[in-house]
């Protein structure tokens, strides 16, 4: 029996493919929007283990299941990343006992990847809330501007490294950022918002770990880990530039681990776009996140690749070659060949809850192949007592459903906004507040 991506209302069983399929690549063609022409190709199942087994509880899950799905991804998605060096070093660079007009500390925290004040370094900013009786609950993710885009706040470091040219070509001016950009992502981040809730929050920009283009790599942490710098061959399942951003928000979480006024046992990881795509996989490598968030992820995130419906695999390998690992070029021209789909990097987060979030504009991202990630990742919650989604079908629009699979499709485009962070804070309350 197969899982049927168009949403009966019973889950069946799906299909496993043989792993290590060599595929031919394909170049992009048109993107459908027709969901009467969307793949309808049998999904892998989450709860039949390579060798025939059938997972029917979740000590079963953890112990043999979650790591074979686990290696898959390591293997033909988002390649594999190093374990956690043993001499990180933290250096508070910068402190504001009264940012955000009294209300909140903020911090800047240097973290030294390497443990070499020359080598590769992450630029952390965290917001706590002054007046908390005690650690509060966080949220972290990457920043595609720098954190000084997160908030107007003049006091905040310019981030001096190399980001994408801004469309308004004032904000970001020969690759690099002017005062111009100072809040251009204020609205994403909502931080007043975020600290009045009681929480706090951490960012990080992604560029700190490794610059966002085919060649950023060369600069960035992969070649400073790697035994020939820049000169590595990369291997086929070597980590890609997601598996780096997100390995940096696993060091991230080491530091808040060490600041008293977070409870680091309640953080949720989150990120939009290609970092709600590294949300999703800091998520699955790093079980320390409590909770994870993804918002208008996508293909190569919560989308279901198999569907073919806006983003492919092809396009995705063409525009954006240094985000996943060699092997993922394997599968360009046919995903459904893959030997995982995304419903499956889902279930990696269980029992931890998972937010999904899209928008109904955003049709490149496919909300409904979004939802259906998050719908077919239900029996792996269920072997923990915990309900998913909690309906049937696709909901409407500006309806939020799920108890520890959340998920909503909003009004408007790809973005992120205050009715996103609504859904997010409460979400956080209902399972940081119990």
């Amino acid at each position: 029996m197969l899982l049927d991506m168009h949403l009966t209302p019973s889950l069946t069983a799906g299909l496993c493919l043989a792993a290590g399929l060599t595929v031919s690549a394909q170049q992009p063609r048109q993107p459908n929007y027709d969901e009467s022409k969307v793949g309808n190709h049998p999904l892998p199942d989450p709860l039949t283990c390579a060798d025939g087994l059938k997972v029917t509880d979740a000590r079963t899950w953890q112990t043999k299941r979650r790591a074979e799905i686990f290696q898959l991804f390591q293997t033909y998605v988002y390649g594999r990343s190093p374990t956690k060096p043993g001499n990180i070093i933290f250096e508070i660079t910068k402190t504001d006992t009264q940012a955000l007009g009294g209300k909140a500390t903020r911090k800047e925290i240097a973290i030294f990847l390497t443990g070499k004040k020359d080598g590769p370094r992450l630029d952390l900013q965290l917001y706590t809330p002054n007046g908390a009786k005690g650690p509060v609950p966080a949220f972290l993710g990457c920043n595609f501007n720098g954190n000084h885009a997160v908030h107007a706040d003049p006091q905040v470091t310019l981030n001096p490294r190399w980001m994408r040219n801004s469309q308004d070509k004032k904000s970001v001016v020969n690759n690099r950022a002017t005062e111009a950009s100072r809040g251009s992502e204020a609205s994403r981040w909502q931080v007043e918002t975020v600290i009045a809730h009681g929480y706090a929050l951490a960012t990080y920009y992604y560029g700190d770990v490794e610059p966002d283009h085919a060649e950023g790599w060369k600069d960035g942490l992969r070649a400073a880990l790697a035994k020939d710098g820049p000169n590595t061959q990369l291997a086929s399942d070597a980590w890609g530039a997601i598996g780096a951003w997100a390995w940096g928000l696993s060091r991230a979480l080491d530091y808040l681990e060490q600041d008293k006024a977070v409870d680091a046992k309640k953080v949720a990881v989150i990120g939009h776009s290609r970092l709600g795509k590294t949300s999703l996989w800091a998520g699955a490598s790093d079980e320390r996140f409590a909770i994870v968030i993804s918002n208008n992820s996508g293909e190569g995130g919560a989308s279901i690749s198999r569907r073919d419906f806006g983003e492919t695999v092809a396009v995705l390998n063409k525009n954006f070659p240094h985000w996943f690992c060699g092997n993922y070029k394997q599968f360009s021209g046919a995903p459904e060949k893959l030997p995982v789909d995304m419903h499956q990097l889902v279930a990696l987060a269980a029992p931890r809850p998972v937010y999904i979030a899209s928008a109904a504009e955003d049709q490149w991202a496919d909300p409904k192949g979004e939802f259906l990630a998050g719908k077919f990742a239900e029996p792996v919650y269920a072997l923990f007592g915990k309900q998913g989604t909690g309906v049937a079908e696709w909901p409407n629009v500006n309806q939020p459903v799920g108890d520890s699979i959340g998920y909503h499709v909003r009004t408007g485009k790809h973005d992120v906004t205050a009715y996103d962070w609504e859904q997010y804070l409460k979400f956080a309350d209902r399972h940081f507040k119990k």
